[in-house]
Order: C-alpha cells, then sequence, then structure tokens
C-alpha cells in the first residue's frame, strides 16, 4: 500500500510537470507523460508488451486537458493564432485518426522504440533551435498544409504527445514570432489529443493490458495527472511571458535525451 501512495504522489507530481511545460513550451506534456505512465505499469508489474500503447492513449486523453487549459491562459493574453488553427486543425485531426491505427498494429517494443528515438530527435530542438531561424515569411497552403499536418498528426498520435514541438519549430520556421508559435501550438493539442484518445479507446477495445481501463486509456493514470495538471498549466503559461527560456529548454533536452535512451534500451533488449 505504501508504494502505491508513493506510485500515486509521484504520478501527480508528473502532471504537475507536464502541465508546467505545456504551458511554458506549448506541448501537450505527453514528451514527459508516456514514459512515467510507461514505467508506473511496469513497476505495478504489468509487463503485458502493450503497455505502451496504453501510456500513450492514456498521455493523449489527458493532453485534452492540459492544451485546452493552456491555450485558454494564452488566449486571454491575445497570443493565439486562431486562424493557424482553423486551417490546420481537420489535418492534423486526419493524421492523428491515421497515427492511432498504424500504433494498434505496432508491436509493443516498436512502438516504444520509436517513441524514445523520436524524443532524442525532438532534444535537439530544445537544444539547439532558435526562434530567429526562418524558412519563409508565413505559414504554408494546400497540399504542404495538407502534408504537414496530416505528419505532425500521425508522430503525434504514434507518441502520444501534443504536436507542440512540431508545431512550435513549423511556425518560427514559418516567420511567427515564438510567443504566438507556443500559444497557437498549445491549441494543436486538443487537436491531436481528443481524436487519438478516442482512436486508443476504439482500437483497444477488448484488449484489457491494465485494469481500469477504456481500451488502451487507463482511467485511473488519467485522473491523476489530468487533475494536477489542469491546475498547473496557467502558470507555465505565465512563466512563457515572463522569463527567459533558454537555459531551462536545454536542462529539458538532456532530460529527453536521457528518457529517450532508456526507452530505446527497454525496445532493443525487451527490458
Amino acid at each position: 500500500m505504501q508504494d502505491i501512495w508513493v506510485l500515486v504522489l509521484a504520478m501527480a507530481a508528473t502532471g504537475a510537470f507536464a502541465g508546467l511545460i505545456a504551458g511554458m513550451f506549448g506541448i501537450g506534456g505527453g514528451i514527459v507523460m508516456v514514459p512515467a505512465l510507461y514505467f508506473a505499469f511496469n513497476s505495478l508489474g504489468y509487463e503485458d508488451p502493450r503497455v505502451m500503447h496504453v501510456a500513450v492513449g492514456t498521455s493523449l486523453a489527458v493532453i485534452v486537458a492540459t492544451s485546452l487549459r493552456s491555450v485558454s491562459a494564452h488566449a486571454k493574453r491575445g497570443a493565439v493564432d486562431f486562424k493557424v488553427l482553423r486551417e490546420w486543425a481537420p489535418w492534423i485531426i486526419a493524421g492523428t485518426l491515421i497515427g492511432t491505427v498504424i500504433a494498434h498494429y505496432l508491436s509493443g517494443r516498436m512502438l516504444t522504440g520509436i517513441f524514445g528515438g523520436m524524443a532524442m530527435l525532438l532534444s535537439l530542438q530544445f537544444f539547439f533551435g532558435r526562434p530567429d531561424w526562418t524558412l519563409r515569411e508565413d505559414m504554408p497552403g494546400g497540399i504542404a498544409r495538407i502534408g504537414l499536418g496530416g505528419t505532425i498528426g500521425v508522430f503525434s498520435a504514434l507518441m502520444g504527445i501534443g504536436g507542440g514541438v512540431m508545431g512550435v519549430t513549423l511556425m518560427t520556421l514559418c516567420g511567427k514570432p515564438i510567443r504566438q508559435a507556443v500559444a497557437t501550438a498549445a491549441g494543436f493539442g486538443v487537436a491531436i489529443g481528443a481524436p487519438g484518445a478516442i482512436g486508443f479507446i476504439v482500437n483497444g477495445w477488448g484488449h484489457e493490458v491494465v485494469p481500469w481501463s477504456l481500451g488502451y486509456v487507463n482511467g485511473p493514470g488519467f485522473a491523476l495527472l489530468a487533475s494536477s495538471a489542469f491546475f498547473v498549466a496557467p502558470v507555465g503559461a505565465k512563466l512563457a511571458h515572463d522569463l527567459p527560456e533558454r537555459t531551462l529548454k536545454r536542462l529539458f533536452a538532456i532530460g529527453l535525451v536521457v528518457v529517450g535512451f532508456m526507452l530505446v534500451r527497454e525496445a532493443v533488449t525487451g527490458g
């Protein structure tokens, strides 16, 4: 029982940290929640190969709450570009639904390896990325928008993340100010989290990997993470407008590399 309470406190702290970075960096917090859930379920003795699917699906459900809270806080400061959200959301949603189907047919080890490898790649943006790097003056339209939006959705669904890292990178490269990019990318999380969670519930229906789950979405994990993240996200949004981010982003990048390496090792060695 003592171990369970330690785990509950650890999950609540993880949710709070996820909410903080959701507000600060415009990401849904999945990059923190997925590995936390994965290792938590393993520590409780659930060693089913599809535990990673439950971690990803649960993270996507939590991202709906963190993203709504984060984008609301940013919108009050007038930082959200709702035009970009309207134009990109349909293609991100379509890509997310495709990603949930792909994830269902991947083995747990492969999904774990994908998350670990992508986490290490995404850390490069946090460590080396600069807001003054631009490739063009505005967001692309037409086929480019469809392709890029769909790609963000697919990879976000496979990783259980809100697409903020990719969204912020894309928008700053297309001339959007960093604070507007962070604020708008927070809205990507809603377009990814809602259809993503539904997809993982439907595709995981009948495959109970962890008790108290709907498909691949775990109820207690969602409740613990969402409740703590929901109240902390506005704090992160405030810090995004008040504090320099460079040092914190680099520390976060180092953490991503460590977690990514651990998960890739899990996938390669099978634990």
